[in-house]
C-alpha cells in the first residue's frame, strides 16, 4: 500500500482521537488529575475522541469527499472549546488542559494541510 497524504492524516486522525478517548475516559471513569477539571471537558474530549477516531479518521482514510469538511468540523470544533477555556475558564483552566488542546489543534491543522494536499491531487473533495 502506497502512504498518500490523506493516509497518513487518517492515522493522525485516529491516533489523536484514540488520545483523546483515554484522557477524557480515564476521567469519566473517576480517575481524577491532581488539578481542577472542567466538568464538561472529559464528556467533550471523550466525545470528540470517538467521532475523531471512529468517523472522521475512517472518512479520511477512505478517501472520502466528505473527509475534508469532516476534518474542517472536527478542528474548528476543538478551536472554538480552546476560546471558551481560555476566555472563560482563563483563570482555573489545568496548563496540562491547554497543552493537550494545542497539541490537538495543531495536529488537526496538520491532518487538514494534508488533505489539502490530497485534493490539489483530485482525490479528496474539497470543502
Amino acid at each position: 500500500m502506497r502512504f498518500t497524504p490523506a493516509k497518513i492524516a487518517g492515522a493522525l486522525a485516529f491516533i489523536i482521537g484514540v488520545m483523546a478517548i483515554v484522557a477524557g475516559g480515564q476521567v469519566l471513569l473517576g480517575q481524577l488529575p491532581d488539578y481542577y477539571v472542567i466538568g464538561w471537558l472529559p464528556i467533550y474530549n471523550f466525545i470528540a475522541g470517538l467521532v475523531s477516531a471512529l468517523v472522521v479518521a475512517v472518512l479520511i482514510w477512505r478517501e472520502s469527499p466528505y473527509a475534508l469538511p469532516a476534518a474542517a468540523a472536527v478542528f474548528a470544533a476543538h478551536a472554538v472549546v480552546m476560546i471558551v477555556i481560555r476566555t472563560v475558564y482563563g483563570d482555573v483552566v489545568a496548563p496540562d488542559s491547554l497543552r493537550a488542546m494545542t497539541i490537538r489543534l495543531g495536529v488537526w491543522l496538520i491532518i487538514l494541510v494534508l488533505l489539502f494536499l490530497q485534493s490539489r491531487r483530485g482525490r479528496v473533495a474539497t470543502i
